[in-house]
């Protein structure tokens, strides 16, 4: 028997949180980039690039907010939330391609660095500490439960540290005379883009690849699973991630002595939604002493997978 559940959630204050934060770091992005332009100032263009690798990973966890709540169809009976696994692609490339021209001009700018107005980059950058930790603030509601916001938070509090960075290099600028410390700092900051960019796309890899999403411990809810009363095997254990912040699950459980099949399916899926964020779980229940089919779920070494 087969016993599918799906969870209704409410998307409502998330879909708000992430438009906010989206637009207003858009704007402030469009800013700082024209500033950059007017001043010359690679340490600004690239706090902007950094910054606009944020606003679309922001406006991705906000559609992934938006297409959450599209109802499955006959045809795609998940509905959409997978759409958002594929994006990221494309995010981390693009950001990949800027932050390799902007570190090949700062290389360029060394050794003769051009004349920067430190004022106009110190203002600007202050500017982009505020606009992000004022969104981080907006994030911090819920951040704790939700994958999804605790990322943007995080990277909202990595924007403001890496503007405090640009601050200083516009106060050494302007009191030292520290030419080099633009071309400097535009470096640093595009190692930092595509260290991000190369782990975004690890983590897109792995969520196309249908791969145990990260914070769910597989082990863990194996034992779960296996320690329920009259539990005698569990087989055909899958975890993965359906995108929009949803975990699917399939599992076989042997339980010979089923009586209590309505209530002890329901106690398992509330569990595994508490415990461990899985919220889509579908439970096959088997009286028999083992899975007819499991030698083809085997791993090399005759452990299921």
């Amino acid at each position: 028997m087969s016993h599918p559940h799906h969870h209704g959630h409410n998307h409502g204050s998330a879909t708000r949180a992430f438009a906010a934060v989206t637009l207003v770091n858009l704007a402030y992005t469009i800013i700082e980039a024209g500033y950059g332009f007017a001043t010359d100032s690679l340490a600004l263009l690239s706090d902007a690039l950094h910054n606009f690798g944020d606003v679309l990973g922001l406006g991705l966890a906000w559609g992934a907010a938006v297409i959450a709540k599209r109802p499955p169809t006959e045809r795609h009976t998940y509905g959409w939330r997978r759409a958002t696994l594929l994006s990221p692609l494309a995010n981390a490339l693009l950001l990949v391609a800027f932050a390799g021209a902007l570190s090949w001009e700062a290389v360029r700018r060394l050794g003769a660095p051009p004349r920067i107005p430190g004022l106009p980059v110190m203002v600007i950058a202050t500017i982009g500490i505020a606009v992000n930790l004022g969104a981080a603030w907006l994030m911090r509601s819920g951040h704790a439960q939700d994958l999804n916001r605790r990322g943007a938070y995080l990277h909202l509090l990595a924007d403001a540290a890496v503007s405090l960075a640009a601050v200083v290099a516009g106060a050494g600028m302007l009191w030292l005379g520290w030419q080099w410390l633009d071309p400097l700092i535009a470096l640093l900051v595009g190692a930092v883009v595509a260290v991000g960019a190369f782990a975004l796309l690890r983590d897109a890899f792995n969520a196309a690849m249908d791969a145990v999403p990260q914070g769910v411990d597989q082990a863990q809810v194996r034992a779960f699973l296996s320690g329920q009363a009259g539990v005698s095997a569990v087989h055909h254990l899958h975890i993965w991630s359906l995108g929009a912040g949803e975990i699917a699950m399939t599992a076989h459980l042997v339980r010979p002595g089923d009586s209590d099949h309505d209530p002890f399916i329901d106690r398992i899926v509330h569990e595994l939604d508490h415990r461990f964020g899985i919220n889509h779980p579908t439970l096959q229940i088997e009286r028999g002493g083992a899975c007819e089919h499991d030698r083809h779920d085997r791993a090399p070494h005759g452990e299921t997978r």
